[in-house]
């Protein structure tokens, strides 16, 4: 099956995608605040840009989306076509985490990875306690 957009029609859609401030990175941030916890957004003078940075934890928040780093959920299903630039675009994505994780532990960071698909109204409240609890722990060590 071919493309029914034209390739300028394509690229306009894609360019409309957000890397940052997606909707499941702000309702975690915002129920986060609501308990108290501050943060910084998208550091750039970390590696990746994290997406919440928690300076006072040395901690440090990604959320993915299942899609776009392959998690392997039910929201992560490649495309039909052009599916070998796909392939080749999430393993890119996933190589790239990868690097930008191993640098900020490195650095003595404490990183997390939250997924799209534990941030939706049946998984929030538990993803939630389990983000706080790993926040609060590292405040002991």
């Amino acid at each position: 099956m071919t493309d029914t957009f034209s390739v300028s029609e394509r690229s306009a859609i894609m360019s409309k995608v957000k890397g940052k401030n997606t909707k499941p990175e702000i309702a975690l941030r915002k129920k986060l605040f609501a308990h108290g916890f501050r943060y910084r957004l998208h550091d750039n003078s970390l590696p990746g840009k994290p997406d919440i940075v928690f300076s006072k934890y040395k901690s440090v928040i990604f959320v993915h989306g299942c899609f776009w780093h392959s998690h392997g959920c039910s929201r992560c299903r490649m495309p039909k076509t052009n599916s070998s630039y796909w392939r080749t675009k999430i393993r890119k994505n996933v190589e790239r985490d990868g690097v930008h994780i191993r640098k900020l532990k490195k650095m003595g960071w404490r990183v997390l990875v939250v997924w799209e698909c534990s941030l939706g109204k049946m998984m929030m409240d538990k993803t939630l306690n389990a983000v706080i609890n790993w926040l609060r722990k590292s405040r002991r060590l």
